[in-house]
Protein backbone atom coordinates (compact mmCIF):
# COMPACT_ATOMS: atom_id res chain seq x y z
CA UNK A 1 0.00 0.00 0.00
CA UNK A 2 2.77 2.47 0.87
CA UNK A 3 4.70 1.99 -2.62
CA UNK A 4 1.45 2.68 -4.36
CA UNK A 5 1.44 6.00 -2.28
CA UNK A 6 4.40 6.57 -2.84
CA UNK A 7 3.96 6.65 -6.78
CA UNK A 8 0.82 8.53 -6.82
CA UNK A 9 2.87 11.12 -4.62
CA UNK A 10 5.49 11.01 -6.96
CA UNK A 11 3.45 11.58 -9.84
CA UNK A 12 2.47 15.33 -10.48
CA UNK A 13 -1.53 15.91 -11.64
CA UNK A 14 -2.40 15.96 -15.72
CA UNK A 15 0.47 13.62 -16.53
CA UNK A 16 0.34 10.64 -17.78
CA UNK A 17 0.78 7.60 -15.58
CA UNK A 18 3.54 4.99 -15.64
CA UNK A 19 2.60 1.95 -17.20
CA UNK A 20 3.74 -1.39 -16.42
CA UNK A 21 5.55 -4.27 -18.55
CA UNK A 22 1.58 -6.01 -18.92
CA UNK A 23 -0.36 -2.95 -19.62
CA UNK A 24 -1.92 -3.31 -23.19
CA UNK A 25 -1.41 0.39 -24.71
CA UNK A 26 0.10 4.03 -23.77
CA UNK A 27 -1.25 6.86 -25.35
CA UNK A 28 1.92 8.04 -27.24
CA UNK A 29 2.01 4.95 -29.18
CA UNK A 30 -1.59 4.27 -30.12
CA UNK A 31 -2.21 7.98 -31.02
CA UNK A 32 -4.15 8.21 -27.98
CA UNK A 33 -4.30 11.95 -26.61
CA UNK A 34 -2.86 12.92 -23.26
CA UNK A 35 -5.33 14.55 -20.25
CA UNK A 36 -3.44 18.09 -20.93
CA UNK A 37 -3.57 17.97 -24.53
CA UNK A 38 -7.27 18.01 -25.44
CA UNK A 39 -8.47 19.45 -28.71
CA UNK A 40 -11.01 21.67 -28.56
CA UNK A 41 -14.39 20.49 -29.53
CA UNK A 42 -15.46 21.63 -33.16
CA UNK A 43 -17.84 24.58 -33.08
CA UNK A 44 -21.58 23.13 -33.95
CA UNK A 45 -22.89 26.23 -35.11
CA UNK A 46 -23.41 26.29 -38.70
CA UNK A 47 -24.14 29.43 -41.06
CA UNK A 48 -27.11 29.54 -42.19
CA UNK A 49 -26.53 30.33 -45.66
CA UNK A 50 -23.38 29.04 -47.08
CA UNK A 51 -21.20 31.39 -49.45
CA UNK A 52 -22.28 31.52 -52.98
CA UNK A 53 -19.26 30.38 -55.53
CA UNK A 54 -18.26 33.05 -57.98
CA UNK A 55 -16.40 32.58 -61.46
CA UNK A 56 -14.46 34.22 -63.00
CA UNK A 57 -14.65 35.15 -66.54
CA UNK A 58 -11.35 33.69 -67.33
CA UNK A 59 -12.48 30.26 -65.83
CA UNK A 60 -16.02 30.00 -67.62
CA UNK A 61 -14.14 30.81 -70.59
CA UNK A 62 -11.15 28.09 -69.49
CA UNK A 63 -14.29 26.08 -68.79
CA UNK A 64 -16.60 26.33 -72.06
CA UNK A 65 -13.04 25.14 -73.76
CA UNK A 66 -12.62 22.36 -71.97
CA UNK A 67 -16.21 21.19 -72.73
CA UNK A 68 -16.42 21.77 -76.31
CA UNK A 69 -12.95 19.56 -77.05
CA UNK A 70 -14.61 16.99 -75.04
CA UNK A 71 -15.34 14.58 -77.92
CA UNK A 72 -15.81 10.48 -76.33
CA UNK A 73 -19.06 9.69 -74.56
CA UNK A 74 -18.16 10.46 -70.51
CA UNK A 75 -15.81 13.18 -70.65
CA UNK A 76 -18.28 15.80 -70.38
CA UNK A 77 -19.48 14.32 -67.36
CA UNK A 78 -16.38 13.54 -65.96
CA UNK A 79 -15.01 17.45 -66.51
CA UNK A 80 -18.05 18.54 -64.75
CA UNK A 81 -17.76 15.78 -62.05
CA UNK A 82 -14.22 17.22 -61.70
CA UNK A 83 -14.43 20.81 -61.34
CA UNK A 84 -17.56 20.51 -59.16
CA UNK A 85 -20.08 22.02 -61.91
CA UNK A 86 -23.59 21.54 -63.47
CA UNK A 87 -24.70 20.84 -66.48
CA UNK A 88 -26.93 24.09 -65.68
CA UNK A 89 -23.28 26.06 -65.29
CA UNK A 90 -22.17 25.27 -69.21
CA UNK A 91 -25.54 26.19 -70.52
CA UNK A 92 -25.63 29.22 -68.64
CA UNK A 93 -22.34 30.22 -69.76
CA UNK A 94 -22.54 29.57 -73.29
CA UNK A 95 -25.39 32.13 -73.65
CA UNK A 96 -23.55 34.51 -71.50
CA UNK A 97 -20.52 33.69 -73.88
CA UNK A 98 -22.87 34.18 -77.37
CA UNK A 99 -23.62 38.14 -75.72
CA UNK A 100 -19.91 38.72 -75.62
CA UNK A 101 -18.50 36.84 -72.11
CA UNK A 102 -16.45 39.77 -70.78
CA UNK A 103 -15.21 40.96 -67.07
CA UNK A 104 -17.34 43.22 -65.50
CA UNK A 105 -15.79 46.77 -63.89
CA UNK A 106 -16.09 46.85 -60.78
CA UNK A 107 -17.12 49.67 -59.04
CA UNK A 108 -19.41 53.02 -59.71
CA UNK A 109 -20.40 53.36 -63.13
CA UNK A 110 -18.87 56.48 -64.73
CA UNK A 111 -21.00 59.18 -65.49
CA UNK A 112 -20.94 60.67 -68.99
CA UNK A 113 -19.94 63.99 -68.64
CA UNK A 114 -21.45 66.50 -71.80
CA UNK A 115 -18.52 68.48 -73.38
CA UNK A 116 -20.69 71.90 -73.28
CA UNK A 117 -20.96 70.75 -69.48
CA UNK A 118 -17.21 70.55 -68.80
CA UNK A 119 -16.43 73.98 -71.17
CA UNK A 120 -18.98 75.74 -68.96
CA UNK A 121 -17.50 74.75 -66.33
CA UNK A 122 -13.70 75.97 -67.43
CA UNK A 123 -14.72 79.06 -67.96
CA UNK A 124 -16.97 79.52 -64.39
CA UNK A 125 -13.49 78.78 -62.85
CA UNK A 126 -11.40 81.01 -64.67
CA UNK A 127 -13.84 83.78 -64.52
CA UNK A 128 -14.00 83.13 -60.91
CA UNK A 129 -10.33 83.39 -60.52
CA UNK A 130 -10.31 86.75 -62.54
CA UNK A 131 -12.87 87.96 -59.90
CA UNK A 132 -10.75 87.01 -57.23
CA UNK A 133 -7.83 88.91 -58.67
CA UNK A 134 -10.02 91.76 -59.56
CA UNK A 135 -11.54 92.25 -56.20
CA UNK A 136 -7.76 92.38 -54.31
CA UNK A 137 -6.76 94.74 -56.72
CA UNK A 138 -9.81 96.95 -55.32
CA UNK A 139 -8.72 96.48 -51.79
CA UNK A 140 -5.39 96.92 -52.16
CA UNK A 141 -6.83 100.65 -53.96
CA UNK A 142 -9.09 101.32 -51.28
CA UNK A 143 -6.08 100.83 -48.77
CA UNK A 144 -4.04 103.16 -50.64
CA UNK A 145 -6.31 105.65 -50.76
CA UNK A 146 -7.21 105.42 -47.26
CA UNK A 147 -3.34 105.95 -46.34
CA UNK A 148 -2.99 109.01 -48.93
CA UNK A 149 -6.51 110.15 -47.56
CA UNK A 150 -7.73 110.64 -50.91
CA UNK A 151 -10.95 110.51 -51.53
CA UNK A 152 -12.98 108.02 -53.27
CA UNK A 153 -15.84 108.51 -55.83
CA UNK A 154 -18.54 106.42 -54.60
CA UNK A 155 -18.85 103.57 -57.59
CA UNK A 156 -22.28 102.69 -58.44
CA UNK A 157 -23.20 98.66 -57.53
CA UNK A 158 -24.96 96.17 -59.83
CA UNK A 159 -27.40 95.55 -57.17
CA UNK A 160 -28.85 99.38 -57.77
CA UNK A 161 -29.72 98.70 -61.20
Amino acid sequence: MTKIRSMLMDQSIGEEPERRGDERSEAPRSGGSSPIERAAPPDPEVPARHARRRFTTAYKLEILRKADACSRHGELGALLRKEGLYSSHLITWRQQRERGLTPKKRGRKAVPVDPRLKKLEQENRRLTTRLQKAEALLDFQKKVAALLQIPLKPMPSDEDA
